[in-house]
């Protein structure tokens, strides 16, 4: 486990990497910041769905560049108090899923299972592709699985 640096709470690049403090928690930072993560799916649920895709890759790209910056900055790859990427992961799981509690917990658990046991080819991802576009992409991979998961779920019921 590593501790959240200082810098954490001094440096906006690092406080958003951190999803704003949420990955600074002891342990189970990815699951933390995947709960950060559920109060900003409500307000951009209301956004129609383009605009929602949207906004799910422009926080993407720049969250390659923000896990990029903290973890040079920190000289640790993929720190793992760097949780921007289970923010956007949780978010492309809940595209097209309109807003109820039961299913952004249902989508919560569903991103989580895959982000932690990581199928292939999310682990190998993780363990190959470097930088900030590798500390992103293992959740974006997650989040594929987790959202089809979630259709399928919803298509079936």
């Amino acid at each position: 486990m590593n501790q959240a640096p200082a810098s954490v709470w001094r440096r906006p690049v690092h406080f958003l990497a951190f999803g704003l403090g949420s990955g600074s928690v002891p342990f189970a930072p990815g699951t933390f910041g995947t709960l950060a993560a559920i109060p900003f799916y409500w307000l951009m649920s209301e956004l129609p769905l383009g605009w929602y895709l949207g906004l799910v890759a422009v926080t993407f790209f720049w969250g390659i560049w923000l896990c990029d910056k903290t973890s040079r900055d920190l000289g640790v790859h993929d720190h793992s108090g760097i949780v921007w990427d289970e923010f956007v992961g949780y978010w492309l799981t809940m595209a097209a899923v309109p807003f109820s509690w039961e299913a952004a917990l249902w989508g919560f658990v569903v991103f989580r299972v895959f982000d932690v046991f990581k199928p292939w080819p999310i682990r190998w991802a993780d363990r190959r592709v470097a930088g900030g576009f590798g500390i992103m992409i293992d959740d974006i991979l997650a989040a594929v699985y987790a959202w089809s998961t979630m259709h399928l779920w919803f298509w079936l019921h």
